[in-house]
């Protein structure tokens, strides 16, 4: 039986049943492209930027819990703000993990405050890193290398005097 078909293959496509239809014809075009686009750079970039961008998740999640909330806690009398929760089970807890731990419903405020602190200053940070990074690409503008011909209106070089198409004379700029 031929596993040859040629609407498949105009396609560049291999029968489903073929052992060659992930590979390509030539026995490894799928696992080539993939190491193509994996060598490229682009998933090198992509997984160093992820690991950094879980370890900067880290770094400011302790700023938030170790340095922003405790000023915080402080001006709201003294207390984690991390444990601030409202408990919807009608029985009395002390603490959030005790309220975890007996299993009951709680809406956690404190813990949603800090991730909201977290992302805002994640998007900050990020933010003065994008406008920064933009500051330095700005690149001057470029003066034109060629103008147009005033009276047969065919590009010259700027420093041109006389127009090579239609020699007329031209004021300098």
């Amino acid at each position: 039986m031929s596993t040859n078909d040629p609407i498949l293959d105009g396609m560049g496509m291999a029968h489903l049943g073929s052992p060659k239809a992930l590979l390509g014809k030539k026995g490894g075009k799928f696992v080539g492209d993939f190491r193509e686009f994996a060598l490229r750079g682009n998933m090198i970039d992509m997984a160093v930027g992820i690991i950094i961008g879980a370890a900067f998740g880290r770094v400011i999640s302790s700023f938030v819990s170790d340095i922003i909330m405790p000023p915080i806690g402080l001006f709201t009398g003294r207390s984690d703000f991390s444990n601030k929760f409202i408990n919807l089970s009608g029985r009395p807890f002390a603490t959030l993990a005790e309220a975890k731990a007996a299993g009951a419903a709680t809406i956690n405020y404190g813990v949603f405050c800090n991730a909201l602190f977290d992302f805002l200053i994640v998007a900050l940070v990020v933010f003065l890193l994008i406008r920064q990074v933009n500051r330095l690409k700005r690149e001057e503008p470029v003066a034109p290398a060629a103008r147009e011909c005033p009276y047969c209106c065919s590009m010259i070089p700027v420093k041109a005097l006389r127009c090579p198409q239609c020699t007329s004379a031209i004021a300098a700029t």
